[in-house]
């Protein structure tokens, strides 16, 4: 994906390391403190989804932080549309919560935002669930499957559908499809967006929904109702990451922050937490 590797570019090239001034950035903070804040300690703000971002991040607090010269102050946002507004206005030094999909799409939307993703962390593979249907096999024709509202999402949820034989999709959509991009519906499933972080209340309304993986375990889906299909998570480009402002990618507090996310400590913490539905992925040498 062109956007992708831009992004990703920009992530490895950084800014040079340049210390520009920026509302509370982290470059800025590191600039004032000598490179650190009391006692050689630098506190970053980062915007998190609670589950599992902001965990890993508390994790990464709680045992590795201070060794490394931090502190991390996670502060948690309930959907996916403030952290990179917050980021941008100087309220964050980072987020991690995202895929560069989603980013880019933000970015598409707001010229204004100067932001780029710094490395994958981690994947949650999106799932359908169901509280009515056991089996994809068993949906009835005229079936309603709720998916997020948001582009990048959106076109992720309806490959998933595509991939398990649901719906097929018109060539040429790759990243940016939608429902009116549905070429055959053999079952004439009604596809239903909803804003992502309600998908897993909006089970009890509809036949079966497409949910992202944070908010299926923030609800406790995979234990509390009928997983009928999972992503694919080989080769799958919507890993999710740290995202800093672009004059940040090189600031020496980000760089250790990225840098304890791809801890063994972390991976054995994601591993062991979720039990393989949150992969740790990347590594800062890869």
């Amino acid at each position: 994906m062109t956007g992708t590797n831009v992004l990703r570019g920009v992530a490895v090239a950084g800014a040079t390391a340049v210390l520009l001034a920026g509302c509370g950035s982290a470059s800025e903070r590191a600039a004032d403190d000598g490179g650190g804040g009391e006692d050689g300690v630098a506190t970053l703000r980062v915007g998190a989804t609670p589950m599992p971002h902001a965990e890993i991040l508390e994790f990464v607090n709680d045992e590795l932080a201070a060794d490394a010269g931090l502190a991390v102050e996670v502060v948690e946002y309930t959907d996916y549309n403030q952290p990179n507004a917050a980021l941008t206005e100087g309220e964050l030094d980072a987020n991690y919560y995202q895929t560069v999909p989603f980013l880019e799409e933000y970015l598409a939307g707001n010229q204004g935002a100067d932001l780029a993703y710094v490395a994958d962390v981690h994947l949650e593979a999106f799932g359908v669930y169901s509280e009515s249907v056991e089996d994809l096999d068993d949906l009835s024709e005229g079936a309603d499957i709720a998916v997020p509202n948001d582009s990048s999402n959106m076109d992720r949820a309806l490959r998933l559908l595509e991939a398990h034989d649901v719906i097929t999709l018109a060539e040429g959509t790759d990243g940016q499809a939608s429902e009116s991009d549905i070429e055959d519906n053999p079952l004439d499933i009604t596809i239903t967006p909803v804003e992502a972080a309600q998908l897993p209340r909006s089970l009890q309304d509809v036949d079966a929904a497409v949910v992202n993986g944070n908010y299926a375990l923030e609800a406790d889906l995979p234990e509390t109702a009928n997983a009928l299909a999972w992503e694919d998570t080989e080769d799958n480009p919507y890993a999710n990451g740290l995202v800093v402002r672009s004059e940040d990618v090189d600031a020496e507090d980000i760089v250790r922050l990225n840098d304890l996310l791809h801890s063994q400590e972390v991976r054995d913490f994601m591993e062991e937490r979720w039990q393989g539905i949150v992969l740790p992925v990347g590594g800062v040498e890869e």
